[in-house]
């Protein structure tokens, strides 16, 4: 469910971003679907190699896009399970993600450009620094709920007083930088600049054209979106307890004990409203950002960066404490 979700909202995704930057500058700018036609030219092209290059950088794409893809079908949707969910997901998640850039790296500096080789070294120190952020991040989490999983971790996780309000909201803040980050996107990098010198993503993919470049777009458009459910997953509610599906019957959890089918679908699509509309508002949050925010210095970035994981920190200390393991 989750997944299927999540590649409808990217369809509109990069889209919602471009008119809000576009509507915040006083401009008309393109159509939210203008993104995916630019992919569906590329799709349309072929792709050119350089001679330098080897099968790294032709691959590169390829498994980009299809870590994504796996990465996505461990998330659970609210109230649904993942396709591939078990105890401690969420490492596979993250490394599978770090595999796809590892490769997406390699392929950078398989070009022999200079320039590829800079915007391949910042990538890495960004994904090395904001790697510890994240799972501080669910560590805390897992400690809190008593789960591993990702789905037992966001079913467990309830709004119920102001610990765990402090708690979801250093959650969500810490996914929206996290995506931020790992998509090159504002404040560590623009993906709008054309100086070679301070681009990261945007010049790592220089060299690629025609499907290759599609592939690549594909799979920006996937994290932005599987970030966004991943922040879903704390914000839309489970109403009063787990929903299962167990062959032709909708059970709930808690004293109303069995739902009927109109009841079941209701709430599905109360689920799926509060779903979108989260995706809506964070691809506004994006393009808000970008439109008024400005890019910091290449030099502050790792500072920047570093700071998540002691936000996060913060967060786990606060667990300990509720949790009464820091005392005695």
């Amino acid at each position: 469910m989750g997944f299927l979700l999540a590649i409808v909202t990217a369809l509109f995704f990069p889209g919602i971003i471009l008119r809000v930057k576009s509507i915040a500058s006083g401009r008309k700018g393109p159509g939210i679907l203008q993104p995916w036609k630019n992919i569906l030219l590329l799709l349309r092209k072929g792709s050119v190699f350089s001679t330098t290059t080897s099968f790294i950088f032709r691959m590169a794409p390829a498994i980009y896009l299809s870590t994504v893809i796996c990465a996505l079908m461990l998330l659970p949707f609210p109230g649904m399970p993942s396709y591939f969910g078990f105890d401690g997901d969420f490492v596979l998640f993250a490394y599978l993600l770090a595999l796809g850039k590892f490769l997406f790296i390699l392929g950078a500096l398989d070009t022999g450009s200079s320039f590829e080789g800079m915007g391949a070294n910042r990538e890495a120190l960004y994904s090395m620094l904001v790697e510890p952020a994240f799972f501080i991040l669910f560590g805390t989490l897992a400690l809190l709920t008593g789960h591993t999983s990702m789905q037992q971790i966001f079913e467990s996780f309830q709004f119920t007083g102001h610990n765990s309000f402090i708690i979801g909201f250093i959650a969500v803040y810490l996914l929206v930088q996290i995506a931020m980050i790992e998509n090159s996107r504002m404040p560590v990098d623009d993906p709008k600049t054309h100086l070679e010198l301070t681009m990261i993503h945007e010049v790592m993919i220089l060299d690629h054209s025609g499907f290759d470049l599609a592939l690549v777009q594909i799979g920006t458009a996937l994290k932005f979106a599987m970030y966004g459910l991943l922040i879903a997953n704390f914000l839309v509610p489970v109403d009063a307890g787990q929903i299962l599906v167990n062959g032709e019957k909708w059970l709930m959890t808690g004293e109303k004990g069995m739902m009927n089918h109109s009841g079941a679908g209701w709430m599905m699509v109360l689920q799926v409203g509060v779903y979108f509309l989260v995706q809506v508002v964070f691809a506004a949050l994006i393009g808000l950002m970008e439109s008024f925010r400005a890019r910091k210095k290449l030099i502050r970035n790792p500072q920047f960066i570093v700071t998540l994981s002691s936000i996060a920190l913060v967060a786990f200390i606060l667990v300990l404490l509720i949790t009464f393991k820091m005392i005695g």
